[in-house]
């Protein structure tokens, strides 16, 4: 019914997060190095993006109206009920799965440059 705002409203405060964060980098300038912001930039792509599709599925389904209350579920107390225990349940859910997926995407790809570097400062001394 609106699982979709859940992840919706994390996209809101981490894009808001990595726009202040990335005004914060801009003094520590070092093109070398991949910036937190950047970093998040994948995470509000996939919230963005998934909350989109979830919002069109909703629409589709016409759980979404263009006209106020606009959730249909807000018209009868009883569907606003289960409403709410959707977006606890499922909407919180599948915010949590894309955090912990961008999470460890970012840490293997962390680890994965540290070894890159490492590799290639043995290879450096090595000759």
């Amino acid at each position: 019914m609106a699982c979709f705002i859940v992840p919706m409203t994390e996209a809101v405060i981490t894009t808001i997060a990595s726009k202040v964060i990335a005004k914060k980098e801009i003094s520590n300038e070092n093109a070398a190095e991949i910036k937190f912001s950047d970093k998040m930039k994948n995470l509000n792509k996939m919230l963005w993006g998934g909350s989109a599709l979830l919002a069109f599925e909703h629409l589709w389904h016409g759980e979404i109206s263009p006209f106020f209350p606009f959730l249909t579920a807000l018209s009868d107390p009883e569907n606003t009920a289960a409403m709410f225990h959707e977006m606890l349940t499922s909407g919180t859910a599948m915010a949590g799965l894309v955090t912990l997926v961008w999470a460890v995407i970012t840490v293997i790809g962390l680890r994965l440059k540290n070894k890159n570097k490492l590799s290639e400062n043995a290879l450096g001394d090595a000759g």
